[in-house]
């Protein structure tokens, strides 16, 4: 299967992002699209549009990028509990058909304040449970008319979602708890694995294939993504200098971060990896975990081109055919990395 890269836009009130450049308009429609219609010319497929309450409406961002982009592929972080299901699949139907069929969608169950946009949360097997739900609705809405749903989170009758998407999107989906694994081996269609070590990735894979074929699978089989931070240097020496030189500074201004803020299992992965050393394989950094680093800004791939480009085809080697990749400042990362690293990956 032919790998796809994306990039990542952040979608903030605030701007320096970390470590993004603190402009004015840093999220206007201006500057967005610069930065969308940048991955359409330095090789990306399109970019992940980050989600959660206190940030600008994903959705909307995304369709005003479609509109002014041409080959932009936006991946749209979306809320079960934050959206319907119903309404949802016809958003999504929408702005796929204007779009020419260039929709991508992921799911996202984590923490976030919902009690902010009206939304309750249970416990993580009801959680996942409703992300389930959604999930299996949002599947049927796309592909079936007069459609009757009842579950235990989302009732529909006889619904029928007027405009359908091209081809349904592809459904990304995060998340390493068992819960989350076991939504993902049966319902989504992208598992995305933050920076873990080869070995690791190894294993949850193992599991998840594991678990679609315990939970009997109806869709294609499950693919896979890595969601992750390149450093890209001229030189594997610049870039370690300039990797070392950032996280000093986090440290300075943030200091050695409480670790029982992290509840996501799969955060708590990341922070765990620091105690195996500060670099793993070969060129996987931890140490920004400990000072601040989230997300997929917890561990990051550190060297030149090539050297990122060899750690990246490892992980294309385990199975990995989705990449979504950032660094800051994100405009001239766009570009650099989009230039030197994406030619060694195709």
């Amino acid at each position: 299967m032919t790998a796809e890269f994306l990039w990542y836009i952040p979608n903030q009130v605030e701007p320096g992002h970390r470590g993004d450049d603190a402009t004015s308009g840093h999220n206007s429609l201006d500057r967005l699209t610069e930065l969308a219609l940048l991955t359409e010319q330095h090789g990306w497929g399109g970019a992940l549009l980050g989600t959660g309450w206190g940030r600008p409406d994903t959705f909307t961002v995304a369709a005003a990028l479609a509109a002014r982009t041409t080959t932009f592929r936006p991946l749209v972080a979306i809320r079960p509990g934050y959206w319907r299901p119903a309404h949802f699949a016809s958003a999504a139907g929408t702005l796929d058909q204007l779009s020419g069929g260039r929709l991508l969608v992921n799911i996202v169950s984590g923490q976030d304040n919902l009690k902010a946009y009206g939304d309750s949360e249970g416990d993580q097997a009801q959680r996942y449970a409703r992300t389930k739900e959604f999930l299996q609705l949002v599947r049927r809405l796309w592909t079936e008319e007069n459609v009757t749903f009842t579950g235990d989170y989302f009732q529909v009758t006889d619904s029928t979602v007027a405009t359908r998407p091209v081809v349904p999107p592809k459904l990304y989906f995060g998340g390493a708890s068992e819960a989350a694994q076991r939504v993902a081996a049966t319902d989504a269609d992208v598992q995305l694995f933050w920076g873990e070590p080869l070995d690791g990735i190894t294993q949850r894979i193992s599991r998840l294939r594991e678990l679609e074929d315990e939970l009997g699978r109806e869709h294609k089989p499950l693919e896979f993504g890595l969601r992750i931070t390149t450093l890209v240097r001229d030189t594997t020496e610049e870039a370690w200098a300039d990797a070392e030189a950032k996280v000093a500074t986090m440290a300075e201004n943030a200091g050695d971060r409480d670790h029982r803020w992290f509840k996501a299992v799969g955060q708590q992965r990341l922070i765990d990896l620091a105690a195996r050393g500060d670099v793993l394989d070969d060129n996987l950094y931890t140490a920004p975990g400990k000072y601040g680093g989230g997300g997929a800004g917890t561990t990051w791939l550190v060297g030149s081109a090539e050297d990122v480009a060899k750690s990246l085809k490892k992980y294309q080697d385990l199975g990995i055919t989705h990449f979504i990749l950032s660094d800051t400042p994100y405009r001239e990362e766009t570009i650099r990395i989009g230039d030197q690293l994406l030619p060694l990956l195709r």
